[in-house]
């Protein structure tokens, strides 16, 4: 796109966007720790899932200071509920990070905010431009369904060539100034407008589209077949508490049920499935008879702590459904 163009296309683009943005409690701020927090969130995770999350974590984490004070556990528990639970993991240290390498600083050149845990290209130019109205190029999936579709690329958007493609169109059409401005429009056209399914008719810049076929674009590359996994897990009684292990992989740091390394050969008292990656996996929770010894991994919990600890969805909804059963036997 020559440079004439590109200026049309940010007049028409910011014309449209003053109208029709949707009011975002982080679109409400320039706090470079509010945005971190923001970005982490959404990554994965739609925007009406995350304003409840981002609002209550920054009433029990209200600063950087804050969130590097918080333990572990607490920080787990805040997030629980929006899964990818090694966002929460990285957002703590980042915050840890600020503290102890920039004295509570928050950094502010893309590099140095890449540097924090957990932070890739896409959430250092974001922080960059949002908190601090610097002109870096940002991609993120409705960017890239808008750049693929503006610029008809038959580029696979996750290959390495594809991405690369993205971020050098994202450039070409970043303004010298308001970036921030720009930025948020363009993510909003794909949110609102460029979507799965493109609102062609609606769309304030379709006069500056490549492609014919738009809800062929973007190309992606085949997905690996689903695969199907069961996990087994135990569910043991003492005296009103409850037996439960600490995750080391998947949902590390977090309490589980613990796990079987085979199913007994008795009925499951819980039986449900949910999706993880390229996986759907069943749930079976059976009932435990041996009493296990408490360690550093495994813990007894009385029912009233089982609400204040961090405990991920599917092994939450198991526990309920199984005390609120043995409440009704």
């Amino acid at each position: 796109m020559d440079t004439d163009s590109a200026r049309a296309f940010r007049r028409s683009l910011l014309s449209w966007y003053r109208k029709n943005r949707r009011d975002l409690p982080w679109r409400r701020t320039t706090d470079h720790y509010a945005i971190l927090v923001s970005e982490f969130m959404l990554q994965q995770t739609q925007v009406a899932t995350v304003i409840p999350y981002y609002n209550k974590w920054l009433s029990r984490f209200p600063t950087v200071a804050a969130l590097a004070a918080a333990s572990k556990d607490d920080v787990l528990h805040a997030w629980q509920g929006l899964g990818y639970y090694s966002r929460a993991r990285n957002l703590r240290a980042a915050a840890i990070a600020i503290m102890e390498n920039h004295r509570g600083r928050f950094p502010e050149s893309p590099d140095s905010i890449r540097d924090l845990p957990g932070v890739g290209r896409y959430t250092a130019n974001a922080v960059a431009t949002f908190a601090f109205d610097q002109p870096v190029p940002i991609v993120e999936a409705n960017i890239a369904r808008v750049l693929s579709r503006m610029f008809d690329l038959q580029t696979p958007i996750d290959t390495s060539s594809g991405r690369e493609q993205l971020w050098s169109y994202a450039a070409q059409l970043l303004p010298p100034r308001s970036p921030r401005l720009h930025n948020s429009a363009l993510m909003e056209l794909g949110a609102l407008v460029c979507g799965t399914r493109p609102k062609c008719g609606i769309c304030p810049v379709q006069r500056f589209c490549r492609t014919t076929v738009p809800s062929m674009l973007p190309r992606k590359k085949p997905r690996p077949a689903l695969q199907l996994r069961t996990e087994n897990h135990s569910f043991v009684t003492r005296r009103g508490r409850v037996l439960l292990e600490q995750s080391a992989d998947r949902w590390r740091g977090m309490w589980i049920l613990p796990r079987l390394a085979e199913p007994p050969e008795s009925r499951s008292l819980h039986c449900s499935e949910f999706p993880y990656t390229h996986h759907r996996i069943t749930l079976a929770v059976y009932r435990g008879s041996k009493i296990e010894k408490q360690t550093t991994t495994r813990r007894w919990f009385s029912r009233h702590e089982l609400a204040s600890i961090p405990l991920p969805s599917p092994h939450r909804r198991a526990l309920t459904h199984i005390l609120a059963s043995n409440r009704s036997s």
